[in-house]
């Protein structure tokens, strides 16, 4: 069975515990490098990137378009550039399909 081991934050310094339980956790999901951050600054870092899972799960900024199949209006996750035809979600489907 593992034991509490003390780590180093790489950004701020501080030394903080990595639990016997988070190494179990660790070792389940095929992790095997420790973490290199406290859980302060990895929360921090996770929120300027935009959300808890890294940022994919923040709110995303969604731009207004055309769809070049059907002529409706969308709303797409990227910012149109006018160089290739976009779809909403429908058509792309069917497309993809």
């Amino acid at each position: 069975m593992a034991e509490d081991k003390e780590l180093v934050c790489a950004d701020c310094g501080k030394t903080f515990v990595f639990t016997a339980g988070e190494q179990e956790f660790y070792a389940s999901r095929g992790l095997t490098n420790e973490p290199r951050r406290c859980p302060d600054d990895r929360q921090a870092r996770k929120q300027r990137r935009g959300g808890e899972g890294g940022g994919r799960t923040g709110t995303r900024e969604m731009y207004p378009a055309v769809c070049a199949n059907c002529g409706n209006e969308t709303q797409v996750p990227f910012r149109p550039t006018g160089i290739r035809p976009v779809y909403c979600s429908d058509c792309f489907s069917q497309i993809r399909s």
